[in-house]
Formats: C-alpha cells, sequence, structure tokens
C-alpha cells in the first residue's frame, strides 16, 4: 500500500501552500525512511515536498495514474522482478505519455541494470547507485530535477496559453466574418473572454471549478444583457441558447457587483473579483466581470484596463454594422412594400419570400453569408413592376399577348435597377429580379436559362415566389389548398422548379408553416 508523508503546514493562511510532489518508489522500507529524513527540510521555489512511498512496480504504476502532477520519482530497478523499476518508466513515458515527471533511477546491484544500457535505452534523467546517495547528493539531485521539472512545466504552460490565444484569435476572427448572425455578439464575447484569460495567464481549469468562472455583460435598458461567459455559467448558456438576463442565471452577489459598478461608474477590485466599467459611445455600457483572477498589482489592472477598452471598440463597431444592417433591411422591406402596394397585393408577401428564401437556402447547404444575401435581396424579386403600366399591373382579368410581353419585362427592368452596383447585396438583388421568372427546363424568361445556369438564388425565389403566392388570395384568385399547392410543386419538378428545392421545401414544410403563421397577410 502506498503512502504519502509531508512537513506539517502550519493552519491557517499556509495550510494552502502547494507542494512538490515526491514519488519514493523502492521495496526496501529503509530506502524511504532515510530518503525522507534527508528531505524533512527540503523547500525549492518557496514549496515544501509531498513524499509518497510505493514499494513495488505495480504500486508506482497505480500512483503515477492517479497522481499525474507528480515531479520528481526517485526508483528502485530491482522489485518484484529484476527489471521492475523500467517497466514502470516505460508506463509512465508511453502508456500515460508523461514526459515531463523527472525520473532517477536507484539502485543496489549496478550489474542487474547496467548504467550505460539504461540511459542509451529508457528514458530517465538520472542513475544513481544507492550506496553513493548520502543526504548531501540527494539534497542536489532533488534540488536539480525539481528545478528542471518546474523550468519544463513553465515552458508547457506557455505553450498551452499561447494556443488558447490562437484560439480565442480564431474565434474572434470567425465571428467577425459571421457580424449577421444572431448571436455573433455573443461569439465575439466568447473569443475575446478566451484571448483575456491567455493575456492574464489565467489558469483555465481552475476558473472551471469557481462557481461561476467570468463573464462579459452589457447593460441595455432596465436589464443586463448575457453576452458571453465561461465555467459553470458558461456550460448553462451552451445548453440554453435563449436570451438570458442577468435575474435568471447569475448569483445574487455577482447582481450586486455589476450593480454596485453601474451606479459608481466606477470599476471594483476586491481580492480575487474584478469588475470593469467600460460605457461606448453607443451608450450601452460593458461591465466586465472576472472570479477568481488574484488580480495582484497595477500591472494586472492595467492590462485589463487596455484590453477592455479595446473590447469597447470592437463593440461599438458590432453595434453600428448591427445598425447599418439593420437600417438595410428595413429599406428593402419598406421597397417590397412599395411594390406590393403598386399592386393591390396584400402586405408580408415579400417579407414571406425573404424568410422562406432564407429558410431553403439554409436547408440547400449555402453558407451563412450567402444566406444573408438572399434574405435581403428576395424582397427586390419584383421591384421592376414599378415599371409596369396601371393598365397592365392592375388589369383584373387575364392579360392578352401583348399586355403579358409587357408584364415580362419587369424581370429584366428589376435586374438592370441593381446590376450596376457594386455592393453585394444589391448584386443578388439584380439576379434574383432578373431570374427569379426563369424555368429549370429553360422555358421561362427573359433569356431561357436552364438547370445549374440559372443561379441559385434565382431557383430559390422561383419556388417560394410561387408557393407563396399560391397558398394566398390574390385579387385575381383564391387561396389554394396545401395539399393542391404541394402537388403542383411536385409536377414542375425538373419542369418549373429544381427538383432538389422542392423536396426541400416538403421536407421543412412545419418551419415553411411557422414561416406563413408568423407574417399573415394584412391590407396596406
Amino acid at each position: 500500500m502506498f503512502k504519502k508523508s509531508h512537513k506539517n503546514p502550519v493552519q491557517g493562511a499556509d495550510s494552502h501552500k502547494k507542494y512538490w510532489k515526491i514519488l519514493i518508489v523502492d521495496d526496501e522500507p529503509e530506502v524511504h525512511s532515510i530518503t525522507k529524513v534527508a528531505l524533512s527540510e527540503f523547500s525549492y521555489d518557496d514549496k515544501d515536498v509531498e513524499m509518497i512511498s510505493a514499494y513495488s512496480g505495480a504500486e508506482a504504476k497505480a500512483v503515477c495514474q492517479n497522481e499525474p502532477d507528480i515531479a520528481l520519482i526517485y526508483l528502485d530497478v530491482v522489485m518484484e522482478t529484476d527489471t521492475a523499476g523500467l517497466e514502470v518508466v516505460q508506463y509512465i513515458r508511453n502508456e500515460l505519455k508523461n514526459n515531463f515527471v523527472r525520473i532517477i533511477l536507484r539502485t543496489g546491484q549496478p550489474g542487474q541494470a547496467p548504467e550505460r544500457e539504461v540511459i542509451v535505452n529508457y528514458d530517465i534523467n538520472d542513475y544513481k547507485e544507492k550506496t553513493l546517495l548520502d543526504s548531501g547528493k540527494l539534497f542536489t539531485s532533488t534540488y536539480s530535477a525539481l528545478r528542471a521539472y518546474n523550468d519544463i512545466m513553465n515552458v508547457e504552460r506557455s505553450r498551452v496559453m499561447l494556443d488558447r490565444y490562437r484560439s480565442g484569435l480564431e474565434k474572434v476572427i470567425e465571428s467577425t466574418a459571421n457580424l449577421f448572425e444572431l448571436r455573433s455578439l455573443q461569439n465575439f464575447a466568447n473569443g475575446l473572454l478566451v484571448q483575456l484569460g491567455s493575456l492574464l495567464h489565467i489558469d483555465r481549469d481552475t476558473i472551471l471549478l469557481r462557481s461561476h468562472g467570468y463573464t462579459v455583460v452589457h447593460n441595455d435598458g432596465e436589464q443586463f444583457e448575457l453576452l458571453a461567459a465561461t465555467g459553470d455559467l458558461g456550460k448553462r448558456i451552451a445548453s440554453e441558447p435563449e436570451v438570458h438576463h442577468t435575474s435568471d442565471l447569475l448569483p445574487p452577489k455577482v447582481n450586486q457587483d455589476l450593480l454596485t459598478c453601474l451606479q459608481t461608474r466606477k470599476s471594483i477590485v476586491r481580492e480575487d473579483v474584478y469588475v470593469g466599467y467600460f460605457p461606448t459611445k453607443s451608450g450601452k455600457i460593458n461591465l466586465l466581470y472576472l472570479d477568481g483572477v488574484g488580480v495582484r498589482d497595477d500591472l494586472d489592472l492595467k492590462l485589463i484596463e487596455i484590453f477592455s477598452t479595446n473590447v469597447t471598440i470592437a463593440f461599438d463597431n458590432l453595434y453600428l454594422d448591427k445598425e447599418i444592417y439593420d437600417t438595410q433591411v428595413e429599406i428593402i422591406d419598406t421597397l417590397g412594400d412599395v411594390v406590393e402596394t403598386r399592386s393591390k397585393e396584400t402586405a408580408n408577401h415579400v417579407r414571406r419570400v425573404a424568410h422562406l428564401s432564407r429558410l431553403l437556402a439554409k436547408a440547400y447547404g449555402l453558407d451563412v453569408k450567402s444566406c444573408d444575401q438572399l434574405y435581403m435581396a428576395a424582397p427586390m424579386h419584383d421591384i421592376g413592376k414599378v415599371a409596369i403600366p396601371d393598365r397592365v399591373l392592375l388589369k383584373p382579368g387575364k392579360l392578352d399577348e401583348e399586355e403579358w410581353e409587357i408584364m415580362k419585362t419587369h424581370a429584366k427592368i428589376g435586374e438592370d435597377i441593381f446590376v450596376k452596383s457594386n455592393r453585394e447585396v444589391l448584386q443578388a438583388a439584380a439576379l434574383v429580379a432578373g431570374q427569379h421568372h426563369e424555368k429549370f427546363d429553360g422555358s421561362g424568361y427573359p433569356r431561357g436559362l436552364a438547370g445549374e445556369d440559372i443561379h441559385i438564388f434565382g431557383r430559390i425565389v422561383a419556388v417560394v415566389d410561387v408557393f407563396d403566392a399560391l397558398v394566398h388570395k390574390r385579387c385575381y384568385k383564391e387561396a389554394w389548398p396545401m395539399e393542391d399547392v404541394l402537388a403542383l410543386l411536385e409536377s414542375e419538378k425538373g419542369k418549373h422548379f429544381d427538383p432538389r428545392l422542392v423536396e426541400l421545401l416538403v421536407e421543412h414544410l412545419p418551419a415553411v408553416e411557422e414561416i406563413l403563421q408568423t407574417y399573415p397577410d394584412r391590407e396596406h
């Protein structure tokens, strides 16, 4: 049975002091006693040692599996077998993949494990004969080994921090490329938190053990809106994607700190808690809550403030982009309403076409950027109708051949309105306006394009425009029953419509019907 021993810590502030773990592996109890006595007053880098005993190779393997943070092992070669110690070395390095622990091989029978052969064939750090390890040599060997272990672990921690920094940077880049996603602000804030943890050299695993981790929120009105979090709170957010407020998720103590910071308009520093107060030009107030960071000096605080100031600028830019996006959507909706009013149709057709188009685009596998472009462009599919004479556009009966030719020109007119623009959204609008009356078999207009020569935007809007027109009442017809509409779409697969898009619309019919219910017809 393996045993632990260490110098008795003083109760109180020093009771949480960390120790260097040293494993003594030997089948002779006297060796354990001598080693512990020799190192009883040992200390390195203001940390004492905790000595663990194992009396066989099997016990040593069990200890190493359960105690991955052992710094040094004094390992006997000959125990239950002549090569038991060497087997422990192989187990540690090859199976546990632990290349950090320092291993000093000790033997009382050098002939059983020749030094040169062992050094060449096994990943050990030193080889000593037991008879040569007096108190002084034990001290120097232990000191050198722990110094090497400490240096290696410092390098490893730096590597982990660098990996985390890269991970955080990748998240920020990814989120800025998808600013129009619903949760892009949250994704952006998450990436920034990872970077902040790297800058402050915060041990992420330690923070995960705390009750909250650290959190970014901003105040927008009466409640705090949670943007990003790590630790246990971050796990809860990941499992609950709805919009969250601090009243629902944050503990009372955290809520009180946030309110105090907001009321005093000052950052708070208390023990291991930091709450940063950062107002933005947009009128929103960003609050950065750090729990367990151990802010110790002015340099740490300055680093947090500099980083958080950059965070504030980043959020200002995000809010501005969101405002521009919302303005664009509103303008396009208004233009769509103008077309509907001009046609004396019931409103919300263009909104349904926009949402249905984005739904089919996602189902088809288009990327987020393309889906958003189509969502904004789809309401413009009939913009060319503003140039069609009232006698044609508003005629209640069937159009004659001449009138039909005039009506068909709205596709080319709509394309010409947008085609000269260099804006991606307006280029998408030109495609939609110019191609949504093309047919998959080549019998459509204005160019008679066929199959995949029709842009995917045009093929998608062709399906949803006809679908929505059929399921709703118009001045020239009554609404069709859903089963009749689906039957028509099925019959036109490969003729009027891209077969795959018809299949996707049917597969996602519940989501389609939800959109129809959300945006019902209403009179202008």
